[in-house]
Parts: C-alpha cells; structure tokens; sequence
C-alpha cells in the first residue's frame, strides 16, 4: 500500500481525522510502501516520546488509514518499538519443525504391526529395542526410543494407512433378549404363541388391542384386552396371562414387535 495524505502536519489534525470531521485523500498499492509510510508517519509524529492518548489516536489514524486491525496494527508498532522500523515478514515463511522419524521409520513400524498384529505401544516399542540391541539392525534405531504418544501419532500417518490399512466389516446386533426359532413341544404343553390384532377405528376413535395366547398342544387359549401397545399396558396383561396357565412354562414365542422385544417384557 502507497498512502498519500494531504494536510496532516499535526497531531490535531490526525485527532480531527479519526473523530471523523477532517477530509483525506489516499490511495493503497503494496505493502512495502505501507510499511514505510507507517514508520514515517510514526517518526514525524514522534510515537516514541507521545503520550498515551496520542498513542492511542495514531494507532486508530494507522488502523483507519491502512484498513489493518487492532492486533495488527499492535505487532507492527511493537516492531517499529524494538527497531525503529516496520518490515514485511511474510516474505521470509517460517522454518518447518525438523523431522524425526522419516517416511522409511513409518514403514517400518506398519512391517511389525503387520507381523504382531497391532500391539499396545509399550510392547511395540520393546520388540522395536529388542531387534535394535538382541538382533543389531539398525533400522529400529530410532523407533526403539519412541514414545507411546507419538506412536499413535504415526499409526494415524497417511503413510502408515497405506502400507496397512484395516478395515472392519459391519457387525450385526445382536439382540440377546430371546431368540428367534420354531417351538419344537415334542408333545407337551406349555409352550405358548402371543400376538395381537388391533379391534378397529370408529367414527375417530382409536380401538382396543386384543392379545392372544394359545399353548401349541393343548386347545388353552387366553384373550386379553390393551388401550395401547407398550411395555407399559402388555406387562401386567401378559403377567396375568402366564399365571393363568394351567401348566408349566416352557416356551414363550410372540411377534418382532418392539411391545415384546423388550427388558421390560423379557424380565
């Protein structure tokens, strides 16, 4: 950014221009010259031995003028500070942090993960210090003294994913609240069929739910009566239902519906 003002000679007129009652004309072009700007116009109006309100009015003149923000505009007077001038820093980016473990360690390590199947860091490393000292190869020199924080690190390596990715398949649930088979009564009784069969709406009115139990070899049969179809209403209707059975449960087999598939009912 270039920046030609008119008029500012001194600190009243910049006190005038961020109050908003004073014109100016500028134009912006590259950073450089922006900085230079900055830093003359910090020395003309003698920033150094200023005191704070007029400190505090050049910093809001530089901000209004330059479009930078607060914090910016603070890094840079900072800068002017401890040098006497502003500088461009992105033109020299930052030194990325060394590397210590090369793509060749990450390698490696998916090798013994491959071999041991994946194994917690404290063992990895130490079959990683037993191949460096018991068996001397010297390519586990520095993964023998790897922490296990940064092992996990590496685990999670695009490098390490693709030398060996693992991948698990969907698992099934398994619902262990009863299973789903043919009664076989091989003649006795007691294993009983539930299901239920809704009455009927009328005329906007919700119907009864009947449930019905029936023994596979005897002709006992027992019908019931809900409002609604929860565990709330079918557990006291099922609890009389089993103790009016004449003989020994053995067997209780009812619908995929979630009205029985359910602790509630189970218990």
């Amino acid at each position: 950014m270039t920046l030609h003002p008119q008029g500012f000679h001194t600190r009243e007129q910049v006190r005038a221009f961020v109050a908003g009652t004073a014109p100016v004309s500028f134009t912006l072009t590259d950073r450089a010259s922006a900085h230079a700007w900055m830093a003359d116009t910090l020395r003309r109006f003698g920033y150094t031995h200023a005191s704070r309100a007029d400190r505090g009015v050049l910093r809001q003149y530089l901000s209004r003028v330059t479009g930078l923000s607060r914090a910016q505009v603070t890094r840079r007077l900072t800068q002017f500070l401890a040098g006497g001038r502003i500088a461009d820093r992105c033109s020299t980016p930052a030194a990325p942090f060394p590397r210590r473990y090369a793509v060749a360690d990450i390698r490696l390590l998916a090798e013994v993960d491959a071999w041991h199947g994946t194994l917690s860091g404290t063992t990895t490393r130490q079959r990683c210090e037993r191949a460096l000292r018991v068996h001397g190869d010297v390519r586990f020199e520095r993964l023998a003294l790897i922490s296990n924080g940064h092992l996990s690190n590496l685990r999670h390596h695009k490098t390490y994913r693709t030398v060996r990715g693992s991948y698990d398949k969907t698992r099934p649930v398994r619902n262990r609240i009863g299973e789903r088979r043919k009664p076989f009564p091989d003649g006795r009784p007691g294993y009983v069929r539930v299901d239920r069969v809704h009455q009927g709406d009328r005329d906007g009115i919700k119907g009864v739910y009947l449930v019905n139990a029936v023994d596979e070899v005897t002709p006992f049969q027992c019908i019931c009566a809900v409002e609604k179809i929860s565990e709330r209403f079918l557990v006291p209707v099922l609890k009389a239902m089993l103790e009016a059975c004449p003989f020994t449960i053995r067997g209780f087999h009812r619908a995929n519906g979630s009205e029985y598939l359910n602790r509630h009912v189970a218990t």
